[in-house]
């Protein structure tokens, strides 16, 4: 028996009182302790889940929790992007506790499951590259490197880098997403 068959392993929408405030918290101590980041990070994450909060369209961008045995321990968002029929995938996390559980890849899967449905051709996302296992996510779903560059943020030299995916040239629906329920899959 797998360690997830002893878990009771959820991943739902992020509708919750104290969501977005674990979202942001969590994004803070994570980082933190894992890259040494300062509160700048926790701060740009509280500013996404802000403008989440104040102005979502729930149609067309959703957030997801992933809980292990009633706990959060993971999240991503699918926001709309700057141009019409693009989404942005944004901060994906899963913390330690979480780890192990191929939760990172199920909130990925949820996130582009409803993107699809929603209508969008595109997909994006920014991330730095010390977050190998998050790239190695992104690479799964066919998300391609179209650009990286050189900053100083959150108390560190970090390497920027934008990730797309084009909707139509990928169909992948990991199973339990939302993508494959309606399929009847």
């Amino acid at each position: 028996m797998s360690e997830q068959d002893q878990r009771h392993v959820v991943v739902r929408r992020a509708d919750r009182p104290g969501d977005l405030g674990w979202v942001v918290m969590a994004h803070g101590e994570v980082y933190s302790k894992q890259f040494g980041w300062n509160t700048d990070f926790e701060a740009l994450v509280a500013k996404i889940v802000a403008e989440y909060a104040a102005r979502h369209d729930p149609d067309r961008e959703a957030g997801w929790i992933a809980e292990v045995d009633g706990r959060r321990v993971g999240c991503v968002f699918l926001m709309a992007g700057d141009r019409p029929r693009t989404a942005r995938l944004r901060i994906l996390l899963v913390t330690p506790q979480g780890r192990g559980l191929r939760l990172g890849a199920r909130l990925v899967g949820e996130c582009l499951a409803f993107a699809r449905e929603a209508g969008y051709e595109q997909v994006t996302l920014w991330t730095n590259d010390v977050l190998v296992a998050a790239r190695k996510i992104y690479r799964s779903f066919g998300f391609t490197l179209a650009d990286e560059e050189r900053h100083h943020s959150f108390g560190h030299d970090l390497v920027g880098q934008n990730w797309t995916l084009d909707l139509h040239a990928t169909e992948r629906v990991l199973p339990g997403t939302i993508g494959e329920r309606r399929r009847g899959t």
